[in-house]
């Protein structure tokens, strides 16, 4: 594999000359659908399906990604969901009584705030007539409340939706032993004193033993990091490999951060401590210090260590979700289409972390493309070895043959379209917020470089997988 630090290094001074491999539409500004058909017709096909309605982002923001135990130490997961609804409030001014739904996803729940989407919507002062409710699908937890805003628009039940998602791992949920806790839900029952000396009298002090949340998968007793390592073994991907990689995100986050590429972060005021404007993860080091590691998971011969695996962050997200038709008559100008979309699943044990490597071909045929026609991908980091053994398995027919029933390869994405802002090893991963920001990314990509397709892909716990075209609007 072609050293990825050298090619960092050679694409890090500027992104013009990249920028000039793609020639730029023709595109004229309209508020009218056939103008805006009629645009899209003068460079590739577009993606508009007959007889169904077009859906579009208006815009999306997510406050700065923080490493967990930082700035957002005190707060609670629904108040990091507030900030980003009050923000994607102030950066597109919608009417909140316009809004006839709100979805988040989030993973590990704080137990007072099950339903975060409603408690985070009625505190940024959304009506308490505007259902919301929360979703769960771990790393994709805020793809599924995008798509859930589409099926939602699609089958003409609302048109205007906010999709987003939280994750606060700063103060997650330790709970009681469950001998302890049945003692404790005993002893409430309990109507007599000596029914409750006997209950006391069972007391153990192994009863005090907290339960934190799991860090393995359920159905495999198997910690994610664990399953990373053996997936770069399984596909030859060397440490060297993964920490040049892991600088190269860190060193392109640097760079998208120091030239405001990433304008979905709005700044976010921390109660009691000082206002917050950007992500706090970036850190580009050096092979020669991520080479002192010591493997994270698999001791002491493993290859994935905390420099090249995505850290604990906490963070917020939010979209803003219209029918097209509902977007230009409330005189916005939207960035981008949401169009096909695939969730797979796989084994996940040995293919837990190749979502990406599935839903991409799938979608793919879903909407008539080929990887040629994509000019923005942006994947979920989870670990570096995640990444590289993905781009090895969409680039071997052996794999496609002998895993995926398919007949070829799907091919490897280049690399110089392929997370040129940084990705979730170097911007953080809130698990349940993720989503929304690799589909803004994309859209703002899109915008910047005039491309029109992006590829938006991510694995998730549980072996499964999420991948979904989007489509720039025209300009």
């Amino acid at each position: 594999m072609t050293s990825l630090l050298t090619y960092t290094l050679k694409y890090l001074p500027s992104t013009s000359q990249w920028a000039l491999r793609f020639s730029v539409r023709p595109l004229s500004c309209s508020s009218q659908l056939r103008a805006a058909a009629a645009v899209q017709a003068k460079s590739k096909q577009t993606l508009a399906k007959p007889n169904m309605r077009n859906i579009v982002v208006v815009d999306g923001v997510r406050t700065p990604f923080l490493l967990s135990g930082t700035s957002y130490k005190d707060l609670m997961p629904h108040d990091l969901a507030r900030a980003a609804l009050s923000g994607l409030l102030h950066r597109t001014s919608v009417p909140k009584d316009v809004v006839d739904y709100i979805i988040f996803g989030t993973v590990i729940q704080e137990v007072k705030t099950s339903n975060v989407a409603r408690e985070a919507a009625l505190g940024a002062g959304f009506s308490d007539r505007t259902p919301a409710h929360t979703v769960t699908m771990a790393c994709i937890s805020s793809n599924q409340a995008m798509t859930t805003a589409v099926g939602l628009i699609a089958s003409g039940q609302c048109d205007v939706v906010v999709a987003g998602g939280v994750e606060l791992m700063s103060d997650v949920p330790i709970r009681h032993s469950r001998k302890m806790r049945k003692m404790m839900l005993d002893l409430s029952k309990a109507k007599t004193l000596g029914q409750r000396l006997s209950l006391i009298s069972k007391f153990r002090l192994n009863f005090l033993s907290p339960e934190l949340p799991a860090v393995a998968e359920f159905s495999t007793n198997e910690t994610m990091g664990h399953s990373a390592d053996r997936l770069a073994a399984a596909f030859a991907i060397s440490r060297l490999e993964q920490d040049e990689y892991a600088l190269r995100s860190h060193s392109l986050a640097k760079k998208a951060q120091g030239e405001g590429l990433l304008s979905d972060v709005v700044p976010f005021k921390v109660p009691g401590k000082d206002t917050v404007t950007q992500d706090n993860g970036i850190r580009p080091s050096s092979l020669e210090q991520m080479a002192k590691l010591k493997p994270a998971f698999i001791k002491p011969y493993g290859t994935v260590t905390a420099a090249n695996s995505s850290f604990l962050t906490d963070g917020a997200s939010a979209v803003l979700i219209l029918a097209e038709e509902k977007a230009l008559a409330m005189g916005y100008k939207p960035k981008a289409y949401l169009r096909d979309f695939v969730y797979v699943s796989q084994d996940p044990k040995d293919q837990l972390l190749l979502g990406p490597t599935y839903a991409t071909p799938k979608v793919l045929e879903k909407a008539g493309l080929t990887m040629n026609d994509i000019d923005a991908f942006e994947f979920h980091e989870a670990f570096s070895g995640q990444i590289l053994a993905n781009l090895k398995a969409m680039d071997s027919d052996w794999f496609a043959q002998n895993y995926m029933g398919r007949k070829a390869k799907v091919g490897s994405p280049p690399l110089e379209k392929f997370n040129i802002w940084g990705g979730s090893l170097s911007l953080g991963h809130p698990f349940g917020a993720t989503g929304c920001r690799l589909v803004m990314a994309t859209a703002n990509r899109l915008q910047k470089e005039g491309g029109q397709y992006g590829l938006v892909a991510a694995c998730a716990a549980g072996g499964q997988g999420h991948a979904m075209i989007v489509e720039a609007y025209p300009k």
